[in-house]
């Protein structure tokens, strides 16, 4: 095991989720500004970057939210708690300015990558993610991939339910990022699904479209913060060999 490795498996093993935070400690906010820097550099989807990440310090705003968060312990002690959010529907403009960008390193004369990447966005990306208020198109989607797939293998999930958990997948990867980064800066975390959703987004001021990933607390951890001994599924009854 590499010198890298065992550090990496140190702040896996020791990752827990605190429901109660010793707010008596000193606590650098700096690390949650390196760690959500992290959390962007996380892999996502067609690399969309679907997500956006909500930063509660203020008392107040704090109080107000671990109510939304139904009082939870692990909320109502934490330092700051962040929202990771979704944002399917700011496909578009992310597809246009990654595909922008990548235009920025591509030679006078189109290769073919290049081209396949001007394609993949401005093509196969409007493909999967437009959809109409009744999703008529993800049937027809369906359909297409049903026929298609009879002779090659194709991708089967393309409607707008599909395209919502390709994102809100992504959103994960980042806060499990997050999450990871702020152990290895020396605190705690505590991945929150229990909270009044609705709520949450009038709280952010969030439009109709946007949706809740998941609410993360952080802070120092007091001992009782821990709620009894990690259990686990054993291995062999989820790790399989092909």
């Amino acid at each position: 095991m590499t010198k890298e490795a065992s550090i990496f498996n140190e702040i896996v093993n020791n990752r827990r989720s605190i429901r109660i935070y010793d707010d008596k400690i000193p606590f650098d906010e700096s690390s949650v500004d390196r760690s959500l820097e992290r959390a962007i550099l996380s892999p996502n989807s067609s690399n969309l970057q679907l997500w956006e990440f909500y930063r509660v310090k203020t008392k107040a705003k704090k109080d107000e939210l671990a109510k939304y968060c139904l009082g939870q312990n692990a909320a109502k002690t934490a330092n700051e708690l962040i929202v990771f959010v979704a944002r399917k529907d700011k496909w578009k403009q992310h597809a246009e300015f990654v595909l922008n960008e990548a235009k920025k390193t591509f030679p006078a004369k189109l290769g073919k990558r290049e081209k396949l990447v001007i394609d993949y966005y401005s093509k196969i990306i409007p493909t999967l993610y437009f959809s109409d208020p009744v999703d008529l198109t993800g049937s027809l989607k369906q359909i297409v991939s049903a026929v298609g797939g009879a002779f090659q293998p194709i991708p089967r999930e393309v409607t707008a339910t599909d395209m919502r958990i390709v994102v809100h997948k992504s959103v994960a990867l980042a806060a499990q990022t997050f999450m990871l980064s702020m152990k290895a800066e020396g605190y705690d975390s505590c991945p929150m699904e229990g909270f009044d959703s609705r709520r949450v987004k009038k709280f952010l001021e969030l439009p109709r479209a946007a949706e809740i990933n998941m609410i993360v607390s952080v802070g120092t951890a007091k001992p009782e913060g821990v709620y009894g001994e990690r259990i686990r599924i054993p291995k062999e009854e989820v790790i399989f060999e092909l």
